[in-house]
């Protein structure tokens, strides 16, 4: 029986293989040369290296198959820019249309809107995309590894490195962090959302954390509501956080994510 992933999988190779056909290769390669990757591997380092305060990726998403619509107004370029003078050091934004109402041109007018670098959060299964990641301004691309097998994990992952941006690969269990491991992924997310069920599984983060390599950058994903949690993870041994929904379900974003980096900040509603 097919997972949501398969079906989600499954349109996505469709709808790269449409715009692929459509495509005018040589206007995005102009587009791409333009634009110059920022280091979101590094920045995300050095934040987390200074201690001044948590290195939160804050993540754009209108909606998802799980939670339906999460943000029924959604401008991208004012939550950017709120975002980033709130203290984000990086910006996640999704890029899935079918399944998360997201675009390319989000994700270029929030990167164009602010100075921290912004991952391409999407369901890459084509070279293609990287090119397409790279030509509207993002700095990472998402792989996610049980989405893919360790031949396509390499191809893409070199393709992006050859474009200049960062690749954050994303596991489940400890099966996937030992393939992430294995073709060297720099940096690894541990989502606690299984992406087959959409279950929360939030000890799995700090299951898997001490298997990271030292040299990798860590992220924790999903399931992260107030500073207690990132405090948690903090001492599990991650060096940054990625948060979506809750701060996309506030009316205030860039407040919500304030208040979260606060250090007398408590947990949020």
């Amino acid at each position: 029986m097919a997972t949501q992933l398969d079906q989600i999988l499954a349109r996505t190779a469709l709808d790269v293989a449409e715009r692929k056909a459509a495509a005018d290769l040589p206007a995005l390669e102009r587009r791409a040369a333009a634009h110059q990757p920022r280091g979101f591997a590094a920045s995300l380092k050095a934040i987390s290296e200074a201690k001044s305060h948590p290195a939160v990726i804050a993540e754009l998403k209108k909606a998802s198959p799980s939670r339906g619509v999460i943000r029924p107004s959604f401008d991208p370029e004012p939550l950017a820019r709120a975002l980033e003078a709130a203290g984000a050091g990086a910006l996640s934004v999704l890029t899935d249309e079918p399944f998360f109402q997201g675009s390319l041109r989000n994700l270029e007018i929030a990167s164009a809107a602010t100075s921290i670098p912004c991952l391409r959060k999407d369901f890459m299964v084509d070279p293609f995309q990287v090119l397409e990641a790279r030509a509207s301004n993002a700095d990472a691309i998402l792989l996610i590894v049980a989405a893919l097998t360790d031949a396509d994990l390499k191809l893409l992952s070199t393709e992006a490195y050859a474009y200049g941006l960062d690749v954050l690969c994303e596991v489940h269990d400890r099966n996937e962090l030992d393939r992430a491991i294995q073709i060297g992924c720099q940096m690894i997310g541990v989502n606690s959302r299984d992406l087959r069920t959409f279950v929360m599984h939030p000890e799995i983060q700090v299951e898997l954390a001490e298997t990271i390599p030292s040299n990798v950058v860590r992220v924790a994903e999903s399931g992260i509501k107030g500073r207690e949690d990132i405090d948690r993870l903090t001492t599990a041994g991650y060096d940054a956080f990625l948060i979506g929904e809750t701060l996309m379900r506030e009316s205030d974003p860039g407040a919500t994510l304030s208040a979260l980096l606060a250090r007398e900040a408590a947990v949020l509603a």
